[in-house]
């Protein structure tokens, strides 16, 4: 098996070894996920010609991946640093933090007129070198491909998750000491995606879809959830009752996923007209932000704790 560490900012992954799929005589995106620098894939083939290139010689080649969190498809090969199994571990062993901003700039200096580097999404990983650089606020870092730069310290905290699952044959799982501690943080890194635009396939503040933003809540506070929109075997995720669900447990819908906040309320990245991104809806009748339509096709309540 070979490995890969993304070296992009954000990488698309694709369902199929292309940009595009055609469905109905519609040339559509082929996005199937989002991952952001520093994460960690498994490489489970040889490259591939893109399917549906402009012309055969703007070609590009795709790897075929599978993710941290058993999730498969398609990279970029530029967007890829191909490493042996030691370089993964050594690069996930290391003292990586977590982009925790909307989008951070590292920078060749420690001040905000360094020249740019690379810009990161919320979930994006380095390597802190020192936390504490020349200059009070700025940690020096080092980037996937060996970059060294400068972002500001308030924009990186703990990485929660394990990235094993990539060489493992099953998905490490953080200890959850406090349920309702838990329940809790799920919710609060969901409100931090408020506002953010709906994206296909997204999974970042550039843009973000349904189960793009429940797993990535989870993710980022330790759990690793199936990626798509719905209740998966060989996953944490169990069904429930509804009149046993609580914060931070999820619903389900034909194609589509929420988080419960509790006493009615629930958020979730919708395309529906008039909002557009991650927006609060309610069960509650009486409420202005009630959906009729999404209570009437609920089809099942999840949690880990079942």
């Amino acid at each position: 098996m070979r490995y890969g560490i993304v070296k992009g900012s954000l990488c698309t992954i694709y369902e199929k070894a292309s940009e595009k799929m055609v469905s109905d005589g519609q040339v559509l995106s082929g996005i199937a996920d989002e991952v952001t620098h520093g994460m960690i894939v498994a490489v489970t083939g040889d490259a591939e010609a893109e399917k549906y290139p402009e012309t055969e010689s703007s070609a590009a080649m795709f790897l075929p991946v599978r993710t941290f969190y058993n999730y498969t498809g398609y990279l970029p090969a530029e967007d890829v640093l191909e490493v042996p199994l030691e370089a993964a571990k050594e690069w996930e062993a290391s003292d990586l933090r977590v982009v925790n901003g909307i989008c951070v700039d590292v920078t060749s200096l420690p001040k905000v007129q360094g020249v740019k580097l690379i810009s990161l999404f919320r979930g994006s990983l380095v390597k802190v070198l020192d936390w504490e650089s020349e200059r009070e606020g700025w940690a020096r870092v080092e980037l996937a491909d060996g970059r060294v730069g400068y972002m500001r310290n308030q924009f990186l905290s703990e990485k929660k998750f394990s990235q094993a699952g990539a060489w493992l044959d099953e998905l490490p799982q953080a200890e959850i000491a406090d349920e309702n501690a838990f329940r809790r943080a799920v919710a609060e890194t969901a409100k931090t995606y408020l506002g953010v635009q709906y994206r296909w396939g997204g999974k970042t503040t550039a843009g973000i879809d349904c189960s793009g933003l429940v797993s990535a809540s989870y993710m980022l506070n330790g759990i690793l959830i199936y990626r798509d929109a719905k209740i998966m075997d060989g996953f944490p995720l169990r069904e429930i009752r509804k009149e046993e669900m609580k914060m931070g447990d999820l619903l389900f819908f034909p194609g589509h996923v929420a988080m419960y906040l509790g006493d009615g309320l629930y958020i979730h990245s919708t395309g529906k007209i008039g909002s557009g991104g991650v927006v609060f809806n309610s069960l509650n009748p009486e409420s202005p932000i009630y959906r009729q339509d999404l209570v009437d096709c609920m089809t099942a309540v999840g949690s880990i704790f079942a």
